[in-house]
């Protein structure tokens, strides 16, 4: 396995003053209470970014309470499952204090955490950030693999909240600098390099153990409007891999579909059955789209996913572990802000 030495930060110049910098972490959120299923369901399917069609601005907001309605006793049973509620934002908020204190040996700075579907919400998160002295603003969508359905709904969402509070002069943004994807940061290709060999040495015979590779699914129909996010996922893999040097074979799939529509494939249940049919006894999940443990892996792989493999005949199966806050992680996203505010100022999202 390659060793990654990370960019150490430019020396503060002798009696230079510290600048003062935000960091905003766009995440998806998830719901703290059972109560908060419903509520954040509805919030997930009124994205114009997930649910678009022809006059669908129409049809939105009813099409959205109703699928919410229709899944949120299943949903509220998952979550019941992993204990009742999602851990994104603790998990979340523990990555901000790290990348906190990874960064105040050469700035002021505050992080703060923004949730596209649940609190904090962004409109709350924003009114935060203008309340605050700073001189310069990253904004850091925690979504390594670029795609509309995340990165670019969070930052379309940052634009409008600002756009509708406007710019009083006694609470005004600083310019922002804007980091949209890091598929291929050789920090955190690292950090997950790291995961899986920590991962395969729960297993008699590592080099026997099928890698699994899932990231969450796309509907097709962005992919054709020119989506870059299976690509990134497949270069992700291909530099996993190629960092990591195991002789393993090894797989990539697609979860967590929800509709009629036509998907990313192939999909991780079938995957795992055809594994398990073809003599696949052990196998390593990785879940290869999330930076940090939430209902996707706790529970549709750990739980779900699992029984369907060991229902099938797999007599090992392990979960790598979310790359969460470990110090390669950390070192990653500290290596972005760096890297983001010595470029240009960004356009809040209008890609």
């Amino acid at each position: 396995m390659k060793e990654i030495v990370a960019t150490k930060p430019a020396a503060q110049a002798s009696g230079a003053a510290k600048k003062s910098i935000g960091v905003v972490l766009f995440q998806l959120g998830g719901p703290d209470s059972p109560e908060a299923v419903e509520p954040f369901l509805y919030n997930l399917f009124r994205d114009p970014d997930i649910i678009n069609f022809p006059l669908a601005w129409i049809a939105r907001r009813p099409l959205a309470r109703y699928i919410a309605r229709r899944r949120t006793q299943v949903v509220r049973e998952h979550y019941e499952a992993i204990g009742g509620q999602s851990p994104i934002r603790l998990l979340t908020e523990r990555q901000a204090a790290k990348l906190e204190a990874a960064l105040s040996g050469e700035f002021h700075v505050k992080c703060w955490v923004a949730m596209r579907y649940w609190h904090p919400l962004t409109e709350e998160t924003a009114a935060a950030v203008r309340a605050a002295s700073l001189d310069q603003l990253v904004l850091l969508p925690l979504y390594p693999q670029y795609s509309f359905a995340t990165t670019a709904s969070s930052l379309k969402e940052w634009k409008r909240v600002n756009d509708a509070i406007g710019r009083a002069p006694s609470g005004s943004l600083p310019t922002d600098h804007l980091v949209e994807e890091f598929h291929t940061h050789p920090l955190y290709i690292a950090a997950l390099a790291d995961r899986i060999a920590t991962s395969l040495t729960h297993f008699s015979n590592p080099e026997k153990a099928h890698l699994v590779f899932s990231a969450h699914g796309l509907p097709l129909s962005l992919i054709a409007k020119g989506d870059p996010y299976q690509r990134h996922v497949e270069e992700t893999v291909r530099a996993v891999l190629a960092y990591g040097g195991w002789p393993n074979a090894h797989s990539l799939c697609y979860q967590s579909r929800v509709g009629r529509q036509k998907w990313l494939e192939p999909s991780l249940l079938p995957t795992l059955r055809q594994l398990a049919a073809s003599g696949e006894k052990h196998l390593l999940l990785i879940p290869i789209s999330f930076v940090t443990e939430h209902i996707e892996t706790l529970h549709e792989i750990n739980i779900e996913a699992r029984a369907e493999a060991v229902g099938a005949g797999v007599e090992q199966f392990e979960m790598m572990p979310a790359v969460g806050d470990s110090p390669r992680f950390i070192e990653a996203l500290a290596d972005l802000v760096r890297s983001a505010l010595r470029s240009e100022p960004s356009n809040r999202g209008d890609r």
